[in-house]
């Protein structure tokens, strides 16, 4: 997932963005609500991560902007507040879950895996489309009982891919998504992070599932026969 967290203690931020870049997401990491304020309506998220108390523009305020802004995206509320009338108004503004810390890591990645099974595609902790999962926990992609290991970003990318199948997804898009706010990707970076992962699911035979769309991006696509087996369940 593409996560915004928005927490002004250094020294909070910090392992909570370490323990999510190494669950495989792309994180933008900011500590301070003026800057997120800018990126909620220059970027689209899977998931926002708030600090209820922050300089300049609240967590509470920020969340209810993003609901203004009509995104639907989920948001986790991060807060030493813990009456219940503080839940009730954090609940209200548009959050749609609520940790109090001291944060125990577990529990918050937990409440992370639990928002972001949203999708449709969604299968426990396995995203799948027709024949081809992507494992979550284990950043690797499984076709036909053979299994795939991922770096980091070839697994965020094949996790956006998975994420909006068929859709064609410009190069902006896909740098938006994969590196996080602040990084200047090498000019060649997609081509060659869209070349490594053509080569993980060559072992699969998946490769030919990444249409390159000239000019505009690329579109993530199995062929009909692969199709002719996707069930898509709702979420249960």
């Amino acid at each position: 997932m593409k996560i915004l967290l928005v927490e002004d203690d250094r020294d909070l931020l910090e392992p909570l963005q370490e323990a999510l870049d190494a669950s495989g997401h792309g994180v933008d990491a900011v500590d301070n609500g003026s800057t997120a304020q800018w990126l909620i309506t220059q970027k689209d998220y899977d998931l926002l991560i708030l600090d209820w108390m922050l300089p300049g523009v609240s967590g509470l305020s920020l969340c209810q902007q993003y609901r203004q802004l009509g995104k639907g995206s989920p948001v986790l509320m991060l807060t030493s507040k813990d009456t219940t009338l503080d839940k009730i108004t954090g609940l209200d503004a548009g959050a749609d879950d609520y940790l109090v810390k001291p944060i125990d890591m577990l529990e918050f990645l937990a409440r992370v895996r639990a928002l972001g099974r949203r999708s449709p595609l969604w299968r426990g902790d396995v995203l799948t489309l027709a024949d081809l999962s992507l494992h979550l926990n284990q950043l690797t992609v499984e076709r036909s009982h053979t299994t795939v290991e991922l770096s980091g970003r070839e697994f965020q990318l094949m996790e956006y891919f998975m994420r909006h199948p068929q859709q064609v997804l410009t190069r902006t898009q896909i740098e938006e998504t994969i590196w996080t706010w602040g990084e200047e990707p090498e000019s060649n970076a997609i081509t060659t992070l869209v070349r490594r992962l053509r080569q993980r699911l060559r072992e699969v035979n998946a490769d030919n599932w990444i249409e390159t769309v000239y000019g505009i991006g690329y579109r993530f696509r199995p062929p009909l026969e692969a199709l002719a087996d996707l069930e898509v369940q709702p979420d249960g």
